[in-house]
């Protein structure tokens, strides 16, 4: 069968498949929501949307709760699981295309999602429809699962799972080409100061809205001279290539700076805007609480993304280096700071040897430590039959070897008992999840329909199961 082909011949259909579901800005809204949309209104429409079009197609489709479902097509006792979500992270500022619309231009499907994950979740969709038009019967259930609650804490394949049998085997298209198999773990680091009933240099300070973006806006509200301030920024802005603003805002001054947003699993690939407000708060002033807050930031994250200063720095062969992103801060006198860090780590790492270590390097600091969240690295050995077929299947599209690759960031690859992430970020491809302009070339688009229906039939066909 020639997948690429028949995945060509439709690739208007993607193309329109994909502008519909980014045209549904599916980003979590907790407070909008209710018991009967826990996420918010649009990561519910989303969701909505995909199993309507599963009914539309006659597969069988159903809604878990309004918070995840599956589309579901073949028969049999197990169960394939193809894990996509439909939620997205806030679009940010300073789109060259609208964040909502699905603009064409380039070779390329622009959004907020394009590639994290609606762009996937559109390719593995249109790779079932294939695989169904073309009448090939299957000796397992396969299931497109689909979650909304990706990008804040997996919370709907929890419920999904209470519910739902686990798949046999499954992947989620959700990172990058070849395969995945092994994911760090995500840890949510808590680090906290208390109040000071003095009055304080900062008044106020505010940095990023999820811990697994790298915040690209930060402000910080202080008391100090308007010229004075306003000079020193524009030194260091200078000095610095940073780009912000200062203000008079009654009595105050706020101090506004822009950072650029990046994917948590690697912070370097952004700018901490929180962090470069603090190196720049550091030329003020300041009062000694507002200075330890000020301080530890700079200290722990000014140079260095891997934890070194903090203790927390860890490496292995199978997943690399241990990340951490400082992605909300916030600090006010009377309530002191909170600092909340994605951290992401290696498969082999001493978690709470690591930990411990970290507390001990606070002694003194005046900040603590506290464990939010946290997800345990997941791995699947590289000689399990789901590996061997899905390299079998990328190396019959690409041509290329299919190796085996770690990543920090957390897919739902992790929350099945044997899966994998598989694309669909093609090898030399840029990824840009999380990022301004967040796009997917159509070709990979294309590329990739073909490669999901293939690697369907491989690991739920008749033929390709009768063996395993």
């Amino acid at each position: 069968m020639n997948w690429l082909e028949l995945a060509e011949s439709k690739k208007a259909d993607i193309i329109a498949e994909l502008q519909r579901l980014i045209q549904i800005p599916s980003v979590m809204d907790e407070k909008a929501g209710n018991d009967e949309m826990p996420f918010g209104p649009k990561p519910l429409e989303a969701l909505l949307h995909m199993l309507n079009e599963g009914d539309q197609e006659g597969f069988v489709t159903k809604n878990v709760d309004n918070v995840a479902g599956h589309i579901e097509m073949g028969t049999g006792e197990d169960i394939l699981g193809i894990l996509c979500h439909v939620d997205v992270v806030p679009e940010g500022k300073n789109w060259t295309y609208p964040a909502f619309e699905g603009v064409v231009a380039n070779g390329k499907v622009y959004g907020r999602g394009a590639i994290d994950d609606k762009g996937p979740t559109i390719a593995a969709w249109m790779a079932m429809k294939l695989v169904k038009e073309a009448g090939i019967e299957l000796s397992k259930k396969v299931r497109l699962i689909i979650g909304t609650d990706e990008e804040s804490g997996f919370r709907c394949m929890d419920r999904y799972f209470e519910k739902e049998a686990m798949p046999e085997m499954g992947f989620a298209p959700d990172a990058d080409f070849p395969i995945i198999n092994a994911e760090k773990g995500i840890a949510s680091l808590i680090f906290t100061q208390t109040g000071s009933a003095e009055t304080e240099t900062i008044q106020f300070f505010q940095a990023g809205k999820r811990t697994n973006m790298v915040p690209d806006e930060a402000f910080a509200v202080l008391f100090g001279g308007l010229h004075m301030i306003k000079e020193k920024f524009q030194e260091f802005a200078a000095e610095h290539n940073v780009e912000g603003e200062v203000t008079q805002e009654g009595p105050m001054v706020k101090v506004l700076v822009y950072g650029k947003s990046a994917h948590a699993m690697e912070p370097d690939d952004g700018v901490n805007a929180g962090v470069v407000l603090a190196k720049f708060l550091q030329n003020i002033n300041l009062t000694p609480h507002s200075k330890a807050f000020v301080n530890f930031l700079v200290n722990s994250f000014g140079e260095d993304s891997r934890g070194h200063s903090l203790a927390l720095n860890f490496t292995d062969e199978i997943s690399g280096e241990t990340t951490l992103n400082p992605g909300v801060i916030h600090y006010a006198p009377a309530q002191g700071s909170c600092t909340q860090v994605s951290m992401r780590y290696s498969v082999s790492y001493p978690f709470d040897e690591q930990l411990s270590a970290c507390r001990k390097a606070l002694d003194g600091t005046g900040i603590t430590l506290d464990l939010g969240t946290n997800s345990k690295p997941h791995y699947v050995d590289k000689e399990d039959i789901l590996i061997k077929s899905l390299q079998k299947v990328y190396e019959r599209h690409t041509g290329e070897k299919a190796e085996l690759l770690s990543i920090g960031g957390g897919t739902y690859a992790r929350v099945l008992e044997k899966g994998v992430a598989f694309g669909m970020v093609f090898p030399g491809r840029k990824d840009v999840a999380h990022q301004v302009d967040e796009y997917v070339d159509i070709e990979d688009l294309v590329k990739a329909t073909a490669i999901y229906a293939d690697a369907i039939v491989e690991l739920a066909g008749i033929s390709n199961t009768e063996g395993n």
